[in-house]
């Protein structure tokens, strides 16, 4: 019995102090305080297969599968529960991705595909029940190292169809603003970019992320994180729309920390504000990986 208690921690051990990995299973539950409701709240889960290991040595591990540019497939779904003066909706988002890094003999180009399907489930007479459907596809490259320049194209068939990615990486908040953003315009246009890089003389590396959606309006997005060290992180992120909306800006802040190279837990903060509107929002999130 001792014996195979020991092997069996010995197996734990190794699987948490792992320095290469294939398969990251993440989950985020998000509470939500707004002017007239604060027992809302959000739960996802993503689960993402690489097709080869992810090296966790090369750089902050939060970024591995960025630094490695690991081609990979995602399956992610998210439920919320909303109430806002008398709306009682359910939220079912369900969504698939993948993403592809190509090698070629001027740089790296990159590829992404993904599918978001979003069921709103009204549980009074004040909304009608809907669903819809969201295609997004991007096409980019590597201009120079860890700097990835991408655009892209999304069909929304339907304004209420959430990126299932998008908030689990950026919390609802941020996802419902891109959503309104798009509208009735169906059709959006999006560009991004991202930077992952050393701090000379340090252990520590920053990181940068620029966001632009085109839709019935524009939005845009920053975001960068400063790894402390490989495990710790802290960032700040902002995100404005040109939409006719209560809460057309949002602000958040986070902080990441890997225990081990194979176990993340996490925490974020995001304000929506609409000061003296229904809509006047806060989030708190808990987040956590588990990769191996």
């Amino acid at each position: 019995m001792m014996k195979k208690l020991g092997l069996a921690t010995a197996l734990l051990l190794a699987m948490t102090g792992a320095q290469a990995y294939q398969f990251e299973v993440q989950g985020k539950s998000e509470f939500i305080d707004n002017t007239v409701n604060e027992q809302n709240f959000t739960g996802a889960v993503q689960g993402t297969y690489y097709f080869k290991n992810v090296d966790s040595t090369k750089g902050p591990l939060a970024e591995a599968a960025f630094l490695n540019q690991a081609s990979n497939f995602s399956l992610a779904y998210n439920y919320g529960e909303y109430d806002e003066n008398g709306l009682d909706i359910v939220s079912h988002t369900y969504g698939a991705k993948a993403e592809a890094y190509i090698p070629t003999k001027f740089v790296p180009a990159y590829a992404s595909a993904s599918y978001s399907h979003t069921i709103n489930d009204s549980k009074n007479a004040l909304a009608t029940d809907d669903q819809g459907d969201r295609y997004a596809l991007e096409l980019g490259a590597l201009v120079a190292p860890n700097f990835l320049v991408a655009v892209g194209y999304t069909s929304v068939a339907d304004q209420v169809s959430y990126d299932a990615f998008n908030i689990l990486s950026n919390g609802v908040a941020k996802a419902a603003l891109e959503s309104e953003t798009i509208a009735d315009d169906q059709d959006a246009i999006t560009a991004r970019t991202k930077y992952v890089g050393a701090i000379d003389g340090t252990n520590m590396a920053i990181g940068f992320e620029t966001g632009l959606v085109y839709g019935e309006s524009t939005a845009y997005a920053l975001k960068t994180d400063l790894y402390l060290t490989p495990a710790l992180s802290v960032g700040a992120s902002y995100a404005e729309t040109s939409a006719d909306i209560a809460n057309d800006k949002a602000w958040g802040a986070n902080v990441n920390y890997f225990i081990t190279p194979a176990v993340a837990v996490g925490a974020s903060y995001v304000n929506a504000n609409a000061e003296g509107d229904v809509r006047d929002t806060q989030t708190v999130g808990l987040n956590a990986k588990f990769r191996f």
